[in-house]
């Protein structure tokens, strides 16, 4: 069982900045990829970014460039650095956790077996 908690969601006003994140615990070792997700009112839930074990990322047409996917693989600290932060980014984001191979699903929530409680994300003026 792996432990999943985030934190660092907030409110920022448009092309502003926020950091985001997701300390794993437990069974650490059974991870290949993790990653983050959002949802936001209404929405299906969507992958944003994701890396694997060798540091393959992954991301979401609509915030490359504008957000980065990092991990500290000693500590197990997944985060998400968010610039240039638009209305439309506004959310609530998970982190998750998989198994296996995740490959071309490393943005498909079906492909993650172990979620964070979420962390509010809100752009507004």
């Amino acid at each position: 069982q792996v432990h999943l908690v985030e934190a660092g969601g907030g409110s920022v006003q448009p092309g502003g900045s926020l950091s985001l994140s997701c300390t794993a615990r437990g069974n650490t070792d059974s991870m290949s990829a993790m990653g983050w997700f959002r949802q936001a009112p209404g929405k299906e839930r969507e992958g944003v970014a994701a890396i694997d074990s060798d540091s393959y990322t992954r991301y979401a047409d609509s915030v490359k460039g504008r957000f980065t996917i990092t991990k500290d693989y000693a500590k197990n600290i997944l985060y998400l650095q968010m610039n240039s932060l638009k209305f439309e980014d506004t959310a609530m984001y998970y982190c998750a956790a998989g198994r296996g191979f995740l490959g071309w699903r490393m943005l498909r929530d079906y492909a993650y077996d172990y979620w964070g409680q979420g962390t509010q994300v809100t752009v507004s003026s």
